[in-house]
């Protein structure tokens, strides 16, 4: 859309590596350097939308976000401190295949076996791979094998933990503590609504784990010393349109805790309901509020080349940049018609040198509505351009 064509309309500063842009359609602005920023808790809807309010629930805390963009279309109570029962096990998988070790066989220890509450009822001393530890977590919400998968990977289920916070913080889960991988209840482990859905988001975001969330059954495989087969407790997937994930909770301090998600006409959303009585009833409600009164609108395409940059030391003074994965965002229905009011900038790590390869990574482009951050996505060099 935004060609080198257009570069005569920026002004570039010379000595400080800073160049900016002011161009028609999305009207990007460049610049070089600056800290990374994140989104925050804050709902797309704007003043003026015609936007129903969404539906009463009984949930104490929830949030509903587009999953693609992470933007927030609802929340109650989101940022209050809450507990995440079993939907902690999100966050366990996620680390486990992150860990690259599905394939290898855990011997169950006495610990592990012995945990309280649900269970896939391994016995001390069995042999069960990973893999099919993290169905047993995804699926019948196993204690015993979310505690075998932590001593596997960490030696103890405390060292586990300690992975699982450095991992939340990385995810922008920064109200999030854990103290153990299955969310038994403790005062110490704790989350909040929307840091769940930001653990949910990037969990959703993995092949692996979204065939774990939306497998229906699982039987284990052949390296495993008793066979199983699992049947999913997440009624989601059985009971609502587009619904592919992703787990449930209970305790009795904690209540009902349930992480949904559905697909309908290409906008995927993720629902967090936490000590919700009305667990599945809230979800739908919410969901179906969700896909009747949003759709996505693209920003940035697949593979689109943004714009040019000026380039020192090449053939020419400038290089096409852009992305490989696109950007959308969610809007009120009908998103069509006029363009979207989200803006880009380009981020550059200082000036750019030639040569320079098509693919090679430029930085990063910001995306605003308003001064408001909503996402980001890698920069690439669109085209090779040698020295001179």
């Amino acid at each position: 859309m935004l060609i080198g064509a257009m570069l005569p309309a920026a002004v570039f500063v010379a000595g400080l590596g800073l160049w900016f842009g002011q161009f028609g359609g999305n009207g990007p602005a460049f610049w070089s350097g600056g800290a990374r920023e994140t989104a925050g808790l804050v709902s797309v809807v704007k003043e003026g939308w015609n936007v129903p309010a969404a539906p009463a629930v009984s949930a104490e805390h929830a949030v509903v976000i587009e999953r693609s963009s992470g933007a927030v279309l609802y929340e109650k109570g989101a940022g209050d401190r809450a507990y995440p029962a079993s939907t902690t096990k999100i966050l366990t998988t996620l680390l486990a295949i992150e860990s690259g070790r599905l394939d290898e066989v855990c011997i169950v220890s006495d610990f592990a076996a012995a945990q309280e509450g649900s269970s896939i009822y391994a016995e001390p001393g069995e042999e069960i791979t990973l893999r099919d530890l993290c169905y047993g977590m995804m699926l019948r919400s196993g204690n015993d094998a979310a505690a075998a998968a932590a001593e596997h990977l960490a030696g103890s289920s405390e060292a586990f933990a300690e992975q699982m916070n450095r991992r939340a913080v990385e995810l922008g889960a920064q109200e999030s503590h854990f103290v153990n991988p299955s969310g038994l209840h403790d005062e110490a482990h704790y989350t909040t609504a929307y840091d769940l859905a930001l653990i949910a988001r990037a969990a959703m975001e993995n092949p692996e784990f979204r065939a774990m969330a939306a497998a229906k059954t699982w039987t284990t495989g052949e390296d495993t010393e008793v066979k199983r087969t699992f049947g999913n407790k997440n009624k989601v997937l059985q009971q609502y349109e587009g619904g592919n994930g992703i787990k449930i909770g209970y305790t009795t301090a904690t209540g009902r805790t349930l992480v949904a998600s559905s697909q309908r006409d290409g906008m995927e959303v993720i629902c967090v309901v936490l000590n919700a009585p009305n667990w599945f009833g809230d979800s739908y409600a919410l969901m179906d509020w969700a896909h009747e009164n949003f759709a996505l609108r693209e920003v940035a395409s697949d593979g689109e080349t943004l714009q040019a940059v000026p380039l020192t030391g090449g053939l020419r003074d400038h290089v096409l940049v852009g992305v490989d994965r696109g950007f959308w965002y969610p809007e009120e229905k009908p998103a069509e018609g006029a363009g979207s009011d989200v803006r880009w900038k380009l981020v550059l790590e200082g000036d750019v040198q030639a040569p320079v390869s098509r693919w090679q990574e430029a930085g990063e482009v910001h995306f605003y509505r308003g001064d408001e951050f909503v996402g980001s996505r890698v920069l690439y060099f669109m085209e090779d351009v040698p020295a001179q």
